[in-house]
């Protein structure tokens, strides 16, 4: 049974970082892609970054470009994102996703993420 299990949110001030981390297990972590998505109240839910499974390409939203980086540890079986420079709208959930080409995935739990102003 694959899980996903998010850790790093919290609280911080406008322009300030935070480092999320996603812990897998149960699954055959190097053979997914891995997402981090996020959902705001009354908002729909995001992808703000991904990577592939060997970490050599990323990509993110427009929202975030140029302040968040996504990783992975495959050997860890591990992904992270280290968001610098946050704004209030960065306020949200924060999702992690797991996603194989053959239609297998996986998602967290949830970490919140609080920007005050």
């Amino acid at each position: 049974q694959g899980q996903l299990v998010e850790s790093g949110g919290g609280l911080v001030h406008v322009g300030g970082s935070l480092r999320l981390s996603c812990a897998a297990t149960g699954f055959t972590f190097s053979s997914y892609g891995l997402n981090w998505h996020r959902q705001a109240p009354t908002a729909a839910r995001e992808l703000v970054a991904s990577i592939s499974t060997t970490g050599k390409t990323t990509t993110y939203s427009d929202s975030v470009v140029g302040r968040f980086t996504i990783s992975r540890d495959n050997d860890r079986n591990a992904t992270y994102l280290q968001m610098n420079n946050l704004k209030a709208e960065d306020t949200a959930v924060y999702y992690c996703h797991a996603k194989s080409r053959w239609g297998g995935e996986y998602w967290g739990q949830g970490t919140q993420v609080t920007v005050s102003s």
